[in-house]
């Protein structure tokens, strides 16, 4: 991969984007670091897409500036250092894999070795298989495949994973962690959120046009629900338990007790110091919880 004089792969500055009377991006400030994997989420029509074509070039922002790789988005993807990975089409059903990558790489001046690109897609060994019999992961690893071609820098991936098989989404993911390794970065859109929980080194969420979290899975996770107190006690008196400080949440499942706050340190001191519970186990809401908390109606 070539070297440039930024540290960002991707900056977007005071980005808005108006269809007619409809606002899909409104005024989102972000920078990718080089070297990252970004998992980009939000509900249907939060202006995920609209974010990702503005990267690609493939359209312009009303107001505000983007830049890829210290360029113009059009400039970056004429020169190979910007590649997509689409959820479908883009294949040819009766060539081979091998001959849908080498078909690709006649587009480009330097095209990175078709054997290589084979082999960190994980299908060398498939290479002579037409790809109309190939599997839905297999096919979307042969995308992954032609978007090294160019040896890009930056790698976008719009809902990869969508119509996989478990595994093929485990083997699909362990191709793009092992190329990730070697510096590129990668930016994802996807609705598997257990995606973004097990291979994003950072997660942004978008609702209604608007950049809402920004962080690791674990910092989306204690911004929206902060964590989760469980400890044995019986006989806990539920007006006793909501007067905790710092406690936004109380349920009582027999003879457990499950509170919910953001300082969960405080919590399990209160709980040990002052009371009788006993059995205390701190941990995490999901992922999915912070995310219909950060980016639904109530939010």
């Amino acid at each position: 991969m070539t070297t440039t004089l930024t540290d960002a792969a991707i900056e977007i500055r005071g980005v808005t984007k108006r269809f007619g009377s409809v606002q899909a991006v409104n005024g989102i400030d972000l920078t990718v670091r080089r070297g990252e994997i970004l998992a980009f989420l939000g509900p249907n029509g939060a202006g995920k897409t609209t974010t990702i074509d503005m990267v690609l070039g493939l359209s312009t922002p009303s107001s505000g500036t983007v830049s890829v790789l210290g360029r113009a988005p059009e400039q970056a993807v004429a020169d190979g250092m910007i590649s997509a990975v689409m959820q479908s089409g883009g294949l040819l059903k009766d060539l081979t894999v091998r001959e849908t990558v080498e078909l690709t790489a006649s587009f480009f001046p330097r095209p990175h070795p078709v054997a290589e690109v084979l082999a960190r897609a994980g299908i060398a060994d498939i290479g002579e298989r037409l790809v109309g019999k190939c599997s839905g992961g297999q096919q979307q690893r042969l995308r992954f495949a032609m978007a090294l071609v160019p040896d890009p820098e930056l790698v976008i991936l719009d809902e990869p994973t969508t119509g996989m098989d478990v595994e093929g989404r485990r083997e699909f993911w362990k191709a793009i962690r092992e190329d990730a390794a070697r510096g590129r970065t990668i930016v994802f859109a996807t609705h598997y959120l257990d995606e973004a929980d097990a291979y994003a080194d950072r997660i942004i969420l978008i609702r209604k046009g608007e950049l809402v979290a920004d962080g690791t899975s674990a910092e989306i996770k204690a911004m929206a629900t902060g964590r989760l107190v469980r400890a044995t006690f019986p006989g806990a008196r539920l007006p006793a338990l909501q007067a905790i400080p710092g406690v936004e949440s109380v349920e009582v499942r027999g003879d457990s007790v499950l509170l919910r706050g953001r300082d969960s340190d405080a919590i399990a001191r209160h709980l040990l110091t002052k009371t009788k519970a006993t059995d205390l186990e701190i941990t995490s809401q999901n992922l999915e919880e912070a995310f219909l908390a950060l980016t639904g109606d109530t939010a």
